[in-house]
């Protein structure tokens, strides 16, 4: 039986680890092949480990194992200038480009919005909204010109259709990416390409299981645990549940870059274990 998005080429940022990595091994399982880019190195006011280049050599060795191609890059999608050259480089070795994931995303060190720092809230931003707008930007132009159509799947989180507070910089990013969301689907939609966004709660990745989300959830306590941190994302979910798995959302974005969604666009997708509802 062939995969439900066989022959296909996916671009995906953020890639080297996490979600972005999920995404790319589970598109390729169901035979897509990948562009996947990853800033792969440490930026300022981040409160956890980055991405290294090994991980990213780690995600295309994943994705070469299940007999598909990739083309890796280390580029940043705050660069346009590297960001299209890494897209157009993979579309001229792989043939083609269906699928967009804007995946990569920053988390920092938050406060309340009248004490931020603005560096803090102008890397925020650069990084989780126009890093997504400059992925869009460089990457339609060859869905449009091929004229099969295509998906673009753009992360953000319960964060953009919710509100929380000292993470502002973050809530602000993520409301934008539902807008820049539903603006390409309506430019989009007569070159029958589908741009939705997706929302995930907490996911078990190295962006979330840190000591700093643990100190963000629980600053009652002096040296919160995981395990303090779980009690407490648990009772923001409707499911007994404390975060989901990265392939949790990976089979969301496989859903909205098949066939079985071929007539979702603009749409806000929620996997959340019900914390919307809370």
């Amino acid at each position: 039986m062939p995969g439900r998005v066989e022959g296909k080429v996916a671009f995906i940022t953020g890639a080297a680890r996490g979600q972005g990595r999920s995404h790319a091994v589970r598109l390729a399982q169901e035979g897509a092949d990948i562009i996947a880019i990853d800033v792969c190195k440490q930026l300022d006011g981040v409160m956890f480990p980055m991405s290294t280049p090994e991980d990213l050599d780690e995600t295309a060795a994943q994705v070469k194992a299940l007999g598909r191609r990739i083309v890796a890059v280390q580029a940043d999608v705050r660069d346009h200038d590297a960001l299209k050259a890494a897209v157009d480089d993979g579309v001229a070795e792989l043939g083609r480009l269906d699928i967009v994931v804007a995946n990569a995303g920053l988390g920092s060190t938050g406060a309340a919005l009248d004490v931020m720092e603005e560096k803090t809230w102008r890397d925020m931003i650069d990084v989780n909204l126009t890093g997504v707008w400059l992925t869009a930007k460089v990457s339609t132009p060859h869905i449009v010109a091929a004229g099969r159509g295509g998906s673009i799947v753009l992360t953000s989180s319960v964060g953009g259709l919710s509100a929380y507070p000292n993470v502002g910089h973050y809530v602000a990013a993520k409301h934008g990416v539902v807008g820049l969301m539903r603006t390409l689907a309506m430019e989009l939609g007569a070159h029958n390409i589908r741009v939705n966004s997706i929302h995930p709660t907490q996911v078990n990745t190295p962006m979330v299981m840190h000591e700093g989300t643990y100190r963000m959830f629980r600053p009652d306590l002096e040296n919160p645990t995981i395990d303090d941190f779980a009690a407490v994302s648990q009772s923001l979910h409707l499911l007994p549940t404390p975060w989901t798995e990265p392939l949790d959302i990976s089979n969301a974005v496989l859903f909205l870059a098949s066939d079985e969604g071929r007539y979702i666009t603009g749409v806000t997708l929620p996997i959340d274990a019900g914390a919307l509802l809370k």
